[in-house]
């Protein structure tokens, strides 16, 4: 029997998501087509698993999240254009079917992402069985605000049913 000994090493679930976000932001605009979308999504997962190849510490996964963010801020991911070459899209296409502020965190057993600078995070793939012992208790910055963001709305119901 073949038993699954410490954390998993692969990043097929994390790319997947990643990649799947990506073409879906571009699927959404309609100007690429399903078969461009393949292509462009093959090319993404390549690229990501290369990059990623010496970055991925799933006993660790913080460590490198820098490293592996995938980032558009008025600036494209070199990645991400490099990707959309294979199918012809050019930097002011992708500038138009992309969000022009977007950071994507690829971390191991979680794959978040934010729009706009002070957009909230959105968790995209969450392992279940996720977090490595390190990282039980410590509070990272996603984690405040993700905090800071749910408690209003607490307060608020309480006041409601008082």
């Amino acid at each position: 029997h073949s038993q699954r000994r410490g954390p998993r090493a692969d990043m097929v679930p994390e790319i997947a998501a990643a990649v799947g976000f990506v073409s879906g932001l571009l699927r959404t605009r309609g100007c690429v087509s399903e078969q461009q979308l393949q292509v462009f999504s093959g090319a993404l997962r390549e690229a990501l698993t290369e990059h990623y190849k010496h970055h991925w510490f799933p006993e660790k996964p913080f460590k490198g999240s820098g490293y592996r963010c995938i980032r558009i801020n008025h600036k494209m991911d070199p990645i991400i254009s490099k990707a959309a070459r294979q199918i012809g899209l050019s930097l002011p296409q992708l500038y138009q079917l992309l969000p022009s502020e977007l950071t994507l965190w690829v971390d191991p057993y979680e794959v978040s992402y934010r729009i706009g600078e002070d957009g909230s995070i959105c968790v995209l793939y969450e392992a279940a069985a996720a977090k490595a012992p390190s990282s039980y208790g410590m509070l990272t910055c996603k984690n405040q605000m993700m905090l800071g963001r749910t408690s209003p709305s607490k307060n608020y119901i309480m006041t409601v049913s008082s």
